[in-house]
């Protein structure tokens, strides 16, 4: 067996093309495009490259972003203060707060002070709440995207038994309700979890969302399963991996999302939907 690769670089640009036409539509009414503000705290360069490619993705599609790009010093008053002015604006739509952020910071209280209708990201307990009641409206993008990503390849995710391996507030959480609303019957492991091998075994559906290489074997994986590697970290040659070998993976799955080009772009594409949908929502010309 070797695995059919489902291509999220593929998927997003179909999904970015139908944005643009979103975008393009509103601009022949008289109205303007959507606009994101992008906040980006210190100097990580993973962070960097992620706000850079949100940044295209915003220029390919013919929104508008905005970019604030803080010292690693700031404090927590300033910082709420940016968001407070942003939440206030009608111009602008979506808020990114680019994760993660300095220690002194506190991640959560500034995510919550986001105003949900623009919280693009969908960590607003608000948001993630009307996931949980399976009314969703702005939803995590990761974890959102994985299931366009899964639906445009046709897989049915009803009846299977996913299994989520992390457990964070970003993928693993979201995830989790993503799949329940989706009519999975879903099992969610995290460092508690004691012999994390035989969950693995019994996926139909496997999401590795644990930011760790080599804690989840190929060989635990059940033949003929789905796989989904959110994990991405780079190896001493130059190369990209994901929480799971690929090459090993791919002889015992039906379906493998890669790394890179799988489930990345589509959080990108998501978080422009998103953006879409929020200037719908706050209904400003």
């Amino acid at each position: 067996m070797t695995a059919q690769c489902l291509d999220g670089k593929k998927v997003a640009q179909k999904q970015q093309e139908k944005i643009k036409a979103q975008i393009a539509q509103r601009l022949a009414i008289g109205k303007r495009a959507p606009k994101l503000a992008v906040i980006l705290v210190g100097h990580d360069p993973a962070s960097h490259i992620y706000v850079q490619n949100k940044r295209k993705a915003c220029a390919q599609v013919g929104m508008q972003s905005q970019s604030f790009n803080l010292a690693k010093d700031i404090q927590q008053d300033e910082l709420m203060d940016l968001i407070s002015q942003l939440n206030e604006d009608p111009q602008t739509d979506g808020i990114l707060l680019q994760l993660p952020l300095p220690a002194h910071l506190d991640a959560s209280a500034i995510l919550d002070h986001i105003l949900p209708h623009k919280d693009v990201d969908g960590f607003h307990p608000y948001n993630l709440g009307r996931l949980a009641q399976r009314r969703p409206l702005l939803r995590p993008c990761t974890p959102y995207g994985i299931m366009q990503l899964l639906n445009y390849y046709d897989l049915d995710c009803k009846g299977l038994h996913s299994v989520v391996i992390g457990t964070s507030n970003i993928v693993g959480r979201p995830m989790l309700l993503e799949l329940l609303l989706a009519g999975s019957t879903v099992t969610n492991c995290h460092r508690f979890t004691r012999h994390l091998d035989e969950h693995v075994r019994k996926a139909d559906l496997l999401v590795a969302a644990i930011g760790k290489r080599d804690i989840i074997k190929s060989d635990w994986l059940k033949p003929g399963c789905i796989v989904i590697d959110v994990g991405i970290h780079r190896l001493e040659n130059g190369k990209l991996s994901g929480d799971i070998d690929f090459m090993t993976a791919k002889e015992r799955a039906a379906w493998i999302t890669p790394v890179p080009g799988g489930v990345g772009p589509m959080t990108i594409s998501t978080l422009l939907e998103n953006t879409t949908l929020a200037a719908e929502l706050n209904l400003q010309p």
